[in-house]
């Protein structure tokens, strides 16, 4: 009996191997068809990679070299001359537009601004940083309403420019002469626990060059707080 089984055991692993055999046969290309695309998917990686970071790179070379020229019409030229797309791109459009803003070419830079602005391939802060730009550059030549919308828009919880945003929120109020708005404005971001030091200054100058008593606002507003706080 043990012989028996001994043999009927061969003979089984035999037909085991020679199953093993034919399917290996039968579906061997599918293996290495898989090995083939995941050594040639790595390496088109590897190589849009190394494109993209030649990209870059020569996007940032050209854009040093530009930024040599000491003419503020030929740099914006030499900006504008770049190509270049997603980060590379958006920042080359925000130094084209200020170098535009240099020689008076308000519509050019406004252009530039919005190019970035729409830019859906940019980075959100350099969209946000164009849009608020682009309302400061055109000033009063927008209407006071679509500066509001834009800003109201940027000047959001989170936003990375909220604070600068309110800041000409609060301009716009003094423009439109509702300086209660203004300086209630104001006030509130120079007590903002993000506003920085310089826009804090800022923002108790323009209440003051309103004729606003600091001292009584924030007594009224330290009271306001506590009756809220009760």
């Amino acid at each position: 009996m043990s012989n028996s089984e001994s043999f009927i055991e061969e003979v089984t692993e035999e037909v085991r191997k020679d199953q093993l055999f034919g399917y290996m046969r039968k579906y061997g290309w599918i293996a290495v068809l898989v090995v083939l695309l995941i050594v040639g998917g790595t390496a088109y990686s590897e190589y849009r990679k190394a494109q993209v970071t030649n990209a870059a790179q020569a996007a940032g070379d050209e854009i040093l070299a530009a930024l040599e020229i000491d003419d503020d019409a030929e740099r914006a030229a030499a900006l504008q001359a770049i190509e270049a797309t997603g980060p590379a791109a958006a920042i080359t459009g925000l130094l084209t537009a200020s170098n535009l803003t240099e020689t008076g070419d308000i519509a050019g830079a406004a252009a530039a601004l919005e190019a970035v602005a729409l830019d859906e391939e940019a980075p959100q802060v350099y969209r946000d940083l164009a849009a608020l730009k682009s309302v400061m550059v055109q000033g009063d030549t927008l209407p006071i309403e679509e500066r509001r919308a834009v800003l109201t828009g940027l000047a959001a919880a989170g936003a990375p420019f909220r604070l600068v945003a309110q800041e000409q929120i609060a301009l716009l109020s003094v423009e439109a002469g509702d300086i209660d708005a203004a300086t209630t404005q104001f006030l509130a971001i120079a007590q903002d626990a993000e506003t920085t030091r310089g826009l804090r200054v800022r923002a108790f100058s323009m209440i003051e060059a309103m004729g606003g008593d600091i001292e009584e606002l924030l007594g009224n507003s330290a009271a306001t707080d506590d009756a809220q706080d009760n």
